[in-house]
């Protein structure tokens, strides 16, 4: 796939190793968002991977990962996907979806319409290798996610829900 431009001065393409530096500070982002919604669950400020454990989803085919860049190369935002399919299931069909497990951009370059290109990015890959469907996960804790994915056309597919039973552990480590 053949990369995207964005702007003038920006454009997505397959990220590569010298983007991680920049892809951990936006998952240090995206996680203080979900610790600022869900203290109980999120520790922050954290990353989901380590530097090493990124070098290998860079690298695997079935978890791939894309950067809007601008022109000196600085990361201004990703979109980490994962490819599914689920064979031979008693109920489920066998078709194959792309996951995105995670869209951010860089707090200081929002507004500039990367998340859409990101977002559309992915779609596309997932035409070009025919993929059935796209999904994800949002927090309801993080609405402006929630309707950006909407505005996307996104339409919700599954409700996970709980029931909180406990303190929060966050809550019992301070006192």
């Amino acid at each position: 796939m053949q990369k995207q431009i964005i702007g003038e001065n920006m454009h997505i393409r397959r990220a590569k190793e010298a983007d991680i530096e920049g892809i951990l500070k936006l998952l240090v982002q995206v996680d203080m968002v979900h610790h600022n919604g869900r203290p109980d669950l999120f520790k922050g400020p954290a990353t989901k991977y380590n530097a090493r454990q990124l070098r290998e989803i860079l690298k695997n085919d079935e978890t791939p990962v894309f950067v809007c860049v601008d022109a000196e190369g600085q990361v201004l935002g990703h979109a980490f996907c994962i490819c599914k399919q689920v064979l031979n299931d008693n109920v489920l069909t066998d078709i194959k979806t792309l996951y995105i497990d995670d869209i951010c951009v860089d707090e200081n370059a929002r507004r500039k319409h990367i998340g859409e290109g990101l977002y559309e990015h992915v779609v596309a890959y997932a035409k070009e290798q025919k993929f059935y469907n796209v999904t994800l996960n949002v927090w309801s804790c993080n609405p402006g996610a929630v309707k950006f994915y909407e505005r996307m056309g996104m339409s919700p597919q599954k409700i996970g829900m709980e029931k909180i039973l406990a303190k929060s552990p966050a809550k019992d480590v301070q006192e």
